[in-house]
């Protein structure tokens, strides 16, 4: 067995005193955890600007990383759509990793503690995630959680996949949607003159003055630390923070812990916007000829603070007819679909169809696997495609001006003309991220791209996607880059010329 590392010595003592029946099988994981996050890792090390590599050279045997000290990082051809876990070890300088804390430790980049901590973390984390889970059916599920909670590894190209700091193993069983727990939401009561509210706000979380702001009981805990009261029982969602209430909505909650990149708070800008882009974006759906659903936003409120906000949305369940189901497309992989050889360039076609339309209209999704859903029909075959969670589209008022579109009224990070900064979102988070993950490897993704683009009508984005290198998060070098804010962005191989 390998060498535990002390993240994952800790996370075992804390397993053994909450769930001592999953030890085991915890260690049993442990390898092919490491595995997965040192496979995102060399993705980054292999495709992503880093500042301390100097050039990459593919040889007949594999892919050696020379770095700009000196020295030089050896391991297997890097696949940038690849999720399975092929990378079991790298070399630096000849002495071999398997543990990817270790390897981002000795690498001894600026940053590179931060980075470590949470890769070394993501690894614990992950074997845990895939202790927990019981050996299934991999029949579709009757609920939209139900769907959510079958993704178990998390993002599938992030070095910190399940990087979850500061939750207890503990809380992590209680919270993580992997774990299937029933969370009890709490709520915070606020005067509503002192809440930005927008959109409606239910009689039941209101009393008298006051508005009452449902909270995530990690938050309340650890944060707010007291003055919450519990309120209604519901299922973590993929993004831990959002829950779906039994009998309808689902419910975003701020959470100010660091998962992946970012901390997850709900800013007082997102609450103002909410109910307008909501409204916006309903509208436009409806000029894909019925392809795209999009997820209203029901209402928002926030008491002035990042930490303590909330946005209650409609279900996606709400999208799907008798015998349909709808699931996140990251939720794909965990089930079984038509063997079909034309499903994923089926898939695929949807996808871009409405993709490429809506950019032409003037707005680009954040399309990944979790903001985005397909509707299936009882057969599987992919029907229509469902979009939730508006906070970070990008809308550009020139090319909805040009299509007779009126903007809204909004201001911001949100509003751009910039065609690199449109394309780079949708094409960076749909074909680089929800269609690379659903294929898995690259001649899956090329195979279905080129089936899916020969029934696209020609336009200039088209052609962007087919010609130039593929657009994605450079995640590691944001991570490592903490002083420079925004998004930075890696340029992939094109899947269907090798441009890049």
């Amino acid at each position: 067995m390998h060498r535990p590392s002390p993240i994952e010595n800790r996370l075992a003592a804390e397993l053994a005193e909450a769930r001592p029946d999953l030890v085991d099988r915890y260690w049993a994981e442990q390898p092919g955890a490491r595995a997965a996050v040192l496979t995102r890792l060399w993705r980054a090390l292999a495709h992503e600007p880093l500042p301390w590599v100097e050039r990459r050279v593919r040889g007949a045997h594999g892919l050696v990383v020379r770095l700009a000290d000196g020295r030089a990082l050896h391991g297997p051809h890097a696949d940038p759509f690849a999720t399975g876990a092929y990378v079991t070890a790298v070399r630096l300088d000849g002495t071999s990793y398997d543990d990817p804390a270790r390897l981002v430790t000795d690498l001894g980049w600026p940053h590179a503690a931060g980075l470590a901590a949470e890769s070394g973390h993501s690894a614990a984390s992950l074997a845990l995630s895939r202790a927990g889970q019981e050996a299934g059916s991999r029949e579709w599920p009757a609920r939209d959680w139900q769907w959510e909670q079958r993704v178990v590894d998390g993002h599938p190209f992030h070095p910190n996949c399940r990087s979850r700091p500061g939750f207890s193993v503990a809380e992590q069983l209680a919270y993580g949607p992997e774990h299937r727990p029933v969370v009890r939401l709490e709520t915070v009561p606020v005067p509503a003159g002192e809440c930005l509210l927008t959109g409606d706000w239910p009689e039941e979380l209101r009393d008298g003055g006051r508005l009452l702001i449902p909270v995530h009981p990690w938050q309340a805990a650890h944060v707010l630390k007291g003055g919450a009261e519990p309120w209604r029982a519901a299922h973590p969602l993929l993004s831990l923070r959002t829950l779906a209430l039994p009998d309808g909505p689902h419910v975003k909650t701020a959470l100010s812990a660091r998962l992946t990149s970012s901390v997850r708070d709900i800013s007082t800008y997102s609450i103002g916007a909410a109910v307008t882009l909501s409204s916006f974006a309903t509208d436009l759906a409806a000029r894909t000829d019925g392809l795209l659903h999009v997820t209203r936003t029901l209402g928002a409120a926030t008491a002035d603070s990042p930490d303590v906000a909330a946005v209650l949305r409609e279900s996606p369940q709400a999208c799907a007819a008798p015998g349909e189901r709808v699931l996140p497309v990251a939720a794909l992989a965990t089930t079984t679909l038509p063997a079909s050889p034309s499903w994923l360039a089926e898939f695929t076609r949807l996808a871009l169809t409405v993709g490429l339309r809506l950019l032409d209209l003037g707005v680009a999704l954040e399309a990944h696997g979790q903001n985005l859903l397909v509707v299936l029909s009882g057969t599987g075959a992919p029907l229509r495609l469902v979009y939730r969670d508006l906070a970070d589209i990008r809308l550009s008022p020139a090319r909805l001006t040009r299509h007779g579109i009126t903007p809204p009224e909004l201001t911001g990070r949100q509003i751009t003309d910039d065609e690199t900064v449109l394309r780079r979102k949708l094409f960076g988070s749909l074909v680089a991220g929800a269609l690379a993950g659903t294929a898995g490897s690259g001649p899956a993704l090329a195979n279905a791209l080129a089936t899916a683009v020969a029934q696209l009508p020609a336009t200039p984005d088209l052609t962007a996607l087919l010609e130039e290198p593929l657009p994605a998060k450079a995640l590691t070098l944001m991570r490592l880059s903490p002083q420079v804010p925004g998004d930075q962005w890696a340029a992939l191989p094109n899947p269907l010329t090798g441009a890049g």
